[in-house]
Order: C-alpha cells, then sequence, then structure tokens
C-alpha cells in the first residue's frame, strides 16, 4: 500500500503490474477502476474498444500477462475473455480481493491459463480471437520468446477474420517499437504506434502513459485507430 494508503501496488522490482484504489486502506466499494496502463483514456483500452466498434459485438480476446487482473473489468456482457499467466503466485494474488478486487468484482469466473504463453496460445483454437494483447514486456527482463516472428506468427494464427494484436511495450531500458513493427511485417501485417510523449506516472491518480503497438493486416481492421492522431501506421526497418 502506498504511504497515504490511498493505493494498493502489485510491484516486482520497480515495474509496477497494477494498482487499486483504497477508501481507508480498504479496496472501493463497487466495481474497481483500473488504473497504471490501463486506465480509461490509456492506449490498451483505446485499442480494445476500437476493435470492439468495429465488430459492433461482443469480442473474443485473449490477454497474455494477468498481473493485478485490471483488464477483467473492460470485459462487456456477452464477451469471451481468456487470460494467460506463467506465475501461479500472480494468479493468486489476483483472484484473492484482500489484495486486489478486479477479477473477484468484475469476472469471478474468469478463465486464467497457467504455463508459459508460448506455448499456451499454440494449444488454443485457430481463428478464434478478435484481439490479443501481448501484456509482458515490462522492465528489464523482457520474455524475447513472446516478441519474436514466430510467437508474432503463433498469434496470427489464432486471430479471427479482421483480428488485431495489441502489445504493450513500455520499457525504461529496451526500445521495442521497432521489434513490434519487425515481427508484425514479417507476417504480412501493418502496425500502428501509439507513443506519449510525457512518460511517467501521475502519481495523484496513478495512471501511467504507455508506449503500445497495434498490428493488423489491413486498416480497415483496427477501426478508428487508422484515422486518429493519436496512432502513426508506422513502417518497419527493413534491416531489423
Amino acid at each position: 500500500d502506498t504511504y497515504d494508503k490511498r493505493f494498493r501496488i502489485l510491484q516486482h522490482g520497480s515495474t509496477i503490474h497494477g494498482a487499486e484504489e483504497l477508501v481507508d486502506g480498504k479496496p472501493v466499494p463497487g466495481r474497481p477502476k483500473p488504473l497504471t496502463y490501463y486506465h480509461a483514456g490509456g492506449p490498451i483500452t483505446k485499442a480494445i474498444e476500437a476493435v470492439r466498434a468495429r465488430k459492433a459485438g461482443p469480442l473474443r480476446v485473449a490477454v497474455i500477462g494477468l498481473g493485478a487482473g485490471a483488464l477483467a473489468c473492460r470485459i462487456m456482457p456477452n464477451e469471451t475473455w481468456r487470460f494467460f499467466e506463467i506465475d501461479p503466485t500472480v494468479i493468486d494474488i489476483a483472484r484473492d480481493p484482500k489484495y486486489f478486487t478486479f477479477v473477484s468484482t468484475c469476472a469471478p469466473d474468469l478463465p486464467i491459463v497457467l504455463g508459459d504463453a508460448r506455448l499456451t496460445m499454440a494449444s488454443e483454437r485457430a481463428g478464434f480471437y478478435d484481439v490479443i494483447v501481448v501484456d509482458a514486456y515490462s522492465s528489464d527482463a523482457v520474455p524475447v520468446h513472446l516478441a519474436t516472428r514466430e510467437a508474432m506468427a503463433i498469434y496470427k494464427s489464432r486471430l479471427a477474420p479482421h483480428g488485431v494484436v495489441v502489445m504493450h511495450i513500455s520499457n525504461r531500458h529496451l526500445e521495442l517499437e521497432s521489434v513490434a513493427t519487425g515481427i508484425a511485417a514479417a507476417n504480412g501485417m501493418q502496425t500502428w504506434l501509439w507513443n506519449d510523449p510525457k512518460f511517467g506516472t501521475n502519481i495523484a491518480e496513478l495512471t501511467s502513459p504507455s508506449h503500445v503497438a497495434v498490428a493488423a493486416e489491413r486498416a480497415d481492421d483496427v477501426g478508428t485507430i487508422a484515422s486518429s492522431e493519436r496512432w502513426t501506421l508506422t513502417a518497419p526497418d527493413p534491416g531489423q
């Protein structure tokens, strides 16, 4: 908990993996509000909303990386979401309302697949997901096997027609925009990048600007992202 008892944070080393607002040291009653990278105005939320609006119907979503479970509160009625997490301790923390209430309040029956997502995603049904969110690139311990052209080939094969891959590539140490763009291009996909010029956390509200890449085969697949000034269609570096 923060010193002022306003927030509870899931943190590993220097990297924040989720946070929840508190009142008197306890979670705020009712539906919790996603914070940090998952706040309402952030690119991860914006990307999911753009695909939902383009489809004009319930989404089927895979999320690689559970954290505190904040994205569970972005699930709309009749949607099918599945999370993939390698660390059983993270699953225990996210499910326990003593720590965080995103999962217990918003999606108590949330399916969470334990294991290395490179392997477990390969076992998923082909052509099923409208959105795959890859949220496993934070800090200096990047799981490189989730950021290769072969990994992107797995993600693409699991997408439904017009599906998109949303990659959270915020990182204090590494420049991952060109990596995301390159592995998408190697699989015949285009990439739109969102870059926040003020890369830091708003301590008062605990919202974090973020770097996000959205990859899809066609501009029509990403809906309003293709015409938004906040997103930039970015060509890959042919030498990388």
